[in-house]
């Protein structure tokens, strides 16, 4: 009898269902990264792949979290314009914008302050589910929804598989080769005992500028401030929502002293002052200036007012948090459990509807009534939640991995406004970016004692949103645990420090590396073996980096960051793979690749040398104590380049080499020929031999003949290893961004003469 009662009661207590999945590659978290992710894995040929999704939509910031205007811009002489699309983020936005345009008759319809290019987030949600249906279709790739990760499956040192739950009566078994951490706030890898970090970076961990020398009383919860987005349609009557009970209108001063809408068409382009205002901001559509319907009218709210520091957090929330735990209400956000995340969003979103309370009650009166005051805009439906808010918060920073290598303000930090190359482009780059240092208020001040009542943000002279910084590239070392095997990062979870992930998080960014961990993926099933193993390959990086530029279905992954490089032009391989080895020299004062510009022959020399010095087995330099031309000084920077090639083989009895004498196709051809690089023959027809050489010309001719002719790789088994130092400048290989440059200027000291 008690043998029965306790069948029946493990009977009873048994999930209502469970079920076991093998997969080659999981990705846990269904926002814009992980959707890229999954793309690229079916675009490759990854045969199974498995998306968990805490909630049902799909798209992360586009859609879920309501950041339906993304930031993009940079700064290219002066003038703000937007940082060039590549890769699956360029082929969502061709979607928003045909989207758009069936719509609305107008591809861009927002007129916002903040961005180019506008969606709703309920059809941003409809285009991710469009970009990822053929691979559902095709049995490729399945999506689990409203799942929470559970635990992690370990075997040793290497993750295997995850668990998860839904509603503690169904659980979710998944083995997997591989798995992907695109989750929110990296659970994966904290619950895997990967190693990471959350919150500020001492100045110790990396010797950064901006970085605390000690921690104070926010601790390691400073972080760049969450925000919950509200998304408004226009009714043309009044709209106001109830007041919260936290809500104090001190909290909101701020709003008082600024414009809550201006006229403005934004025609001047992005972050024209004459179109700053709450409401143009991040408008979605203009129908005012662009002749639409009534009631077409929708913007979004994502100000400073409203963002939610995760630190000095008010009393109600600590009271609730250590109700859990004792000792809940000083971890760091990312620490925390689901449930206690969640008593931080619920204040969180109360302050959100607090301040478009202000705005549609005391900032109206103060402006007066108009069409487009707030108090006549309602909270949208279409996130088919209670409250009608976004399912998820606006998150800026959150775990990081701590990785084969950890990218650094010094890395990427500017010296001038105008964004160039950064000190550090790494050779491994999968990539490329470029945004400022950009943090919302981290920190609260109370107007009082009552650390339940009034309070204001705070930002802190170290932690602001206009730290310049230059483009850069982001490293595929940066994808891999220094220790975990079959585990990769994913969204925001990757080797950042805080202060890069505050210029590392914008939407088509984490698209980038969502595509990314996916190729890193992709090579590591298809040859069985471990991250680690790929990222201390130089093979498998330039195969990485190839698919990427390629694109695998899609548009190409624009990797050094050119600012004037189409994704359709037929030089767009060649100038990103001769550029990221260091090859193609690139201009310090320029961020154009500038294509029909006109070679000369010492511009030729230079690359020729470095193509050289790139074989496997490369010539010595040969530079004698005397110049060697009457026109190529000793202090000639090229002087090396140029006599070298001559030495390798142009020979010539001319006193001078003509340096700024423009190159043609014969000139290609003839020193080619003369350096026993391959290149198309019908260079030198009697119909384009005297064509003038431009730069497109010269890095496809010159691509394809470093493909024939093999480029030198690392053959040191001991590199990225602990306490190895593979170039010898004291600088350890896993804390080493340019492993193969010892005087780190930025150029492989094999492609670099040094006297």
């Amino acid at each position: 009898m008690r043998r029965i009662i306790m069948l029946l009661f493990a009977g009873f207590l048994a999930p209502a269902f469970a079920e076991d999945i093998e997969t080659e590659l999981l990705i846990v978290g269904g926002n814009e990264s992980g959707c890229a992710a999954a793309v690229q894995a079916a675009r490759l040929g990854v045969r199974k792949i498995v998306l968990v999704n805490d909630i049902e939509w799909l798209g992360g910031q586009f859609s879920a979290e309501g950041v339906g205007c993304p930031d993009e811009w940079t700064a290219v002489n002066g003038r703000r314009v937007n940082f060039p699309r590549s890769g699956i983020y360029s082929e969502v936005i061709q979607r928003i914008r045909a989207h758009n345009s069936q719509v609305y008759g107008i591809p861009n319809p927002g007129n916002a302050y903040c961005g180019t290019e506008t969606i709703e987030p309920s059809a941003a949600a409809r285009i991710f589910e469009e970009l990822l249906k053929p691979y559902v279709d095709s049995g490729v790739l399945r999506i689990e929804r409203g799942w929470q990760l559970q635990k992690v499956i370990l075997e040793g040192k290497k993750v295997a598989g995850c668990v998860f739950f839904r509603n503690s009566s169904s659980t979710l078994n998944i083995r997997a080769k591989l798995t992907l951490d695109s989750s929110d706030w990296g659970d994966v890898v904290k619950l895997s005992g990967a190693k990471y970090g959350a919150g500020a970076d001492l100045k110790e961990r990396f010797g950064e500028a901006s970085a605390p020398e000690a921690y104070d009383e926010a601790g390691r919860q400073e972080m760049n401030p969450l925000s919950w987005c509200v998304v408004l349609r226009e009714t043309g009557k009044d709209e106001v929502v109830a007041k919260p009970a936290t809500y104090d209108a001190r909290s909101f001063a701020q709003l008082d002293k600024t414009p809550p809408w201006v006229d403005s068409d934004m025609s001047t382009g992005p972050y024209s002052q004459s179109g700053w205002s709450v409401y143009t901001h991040r408008r979605l559509v203009d129908r005012w200036h662009n002749g639409l319907a009534a009631g077409t009218e929708a913007t979004f709210l994502n100000w400073p007012v409203q963002d939610y520091p995760l630190c000095q957090l008010p009393q109600r929330v600590v009271d609730a948090l250590e109700k859990t735990e004792a000792g809940a209400s000083k971890k760091n956000i990312v620490d925390l459990t689901p449930a206690q995340r969640q008593i931080i969003f619920d204040d969180a979103k109360q302050h959100t509807l607090g301040m478009l309370h202000h705005l549609q009650t005391a900032v109206h009166e103060r402006v007066g009534d108009f069409p487009q005051s707030f108090r006549h805009m309602k909270l949208t439906d279409e996130f088919g939640t209670a409250d009608r808010l976004p399912p998820k918060p606006y998150v800026r920073e959150g775990l990081r991995l701590e990785a084969l290598y950890m990218l650094r303000e010094q890395d990427i930090r500017a010296e001038t406004r105008e964004p160039k190359w950064a000190k550090v482009m790494v050779p491994d780059g999968v990539f490329g970016f470029q945004f400022n240092i950009d943090f919302h208020p981290t920190r609260r001040k109370f107007l009082g004692d009552d650390r339940n009542g009034a309070w204001q943000f705070v930002q802190t002279p170290s932690r602001g949103w206009h730290t310049d910084t230059d483009r850069a590239m982001f490293p595929l070392r940066g994808l891999v645990p220094v220790e975990m095997d079959g585990l990769l990062g994913c969204s925001k979870n990757i080797g950042v420090s805080s202060v890069v992930q505050s210029a590392l998080r914008l939407h088509g960014q984490m698209m980038h590396v969502g595509q990314a961990s996916a190729t890193l993926a992709w090579l590591c099933l298809r040859d069985g073996v471990q991250p680690r193993a790929a990222a201390a390959s130089q093979k498998s990086w330039r195969e990485i980096q190839l698919r990427l530029v390629r694109g695998a279905g899609g548009p190409g992954m624009l990797i050094w960051p050119w600012q004037d490089l189409p994704l359709e032009a037929g030089y767009f391989e060649a100038a990103n793979m001769l550029a990221v080895r260091g090859v193609w020299p690139v201009e310090a004062g320029s961020v154009l690749f500038d294509a029909e510009h006109v070679m000369t022959r010492r511009e030729l020399a230079r690359v020729l040398a470095r193509m050289l010095r790139a074989r496997p087995h490369a010539a010595e330099w040969k530079v004698a104590d005397a110049a060697r031309f009457a026109d190529v000084g000793l202090d000639d920077g090229d002087r090396a380049a140029i006599e070298s090639v001559c030495a390798w083989g142009l020979a010539t009895t001319d006193k001078n080499f003509h340096p700024e004498e423009r190159a043609d196709w014969a000139t290609l051809y003839r020193w080619c020929t003369a350096l026993q690089l391959k290149v198309d023959a019908g260079l030198f027809g009697k119909d384009v031999a005297q064509r003038a050489l431009t730069r497109a010309d010269a890095v496809v001719q010159l691509w394809h003949a470093l493909q024939k002719q093999g480029e030198w790789l690392c053959g040191d088994d001991a590199w990225l290893q602990k306490d190895h130092d593979h170039d010898e400048d004291g600088r350890m290989d896993l804390d080493d961004a340019l492993p193969f440059d010892g005087n780190n200027n930025g150029v492989p000291d094999r492609l670099e003469f040094v006297k």
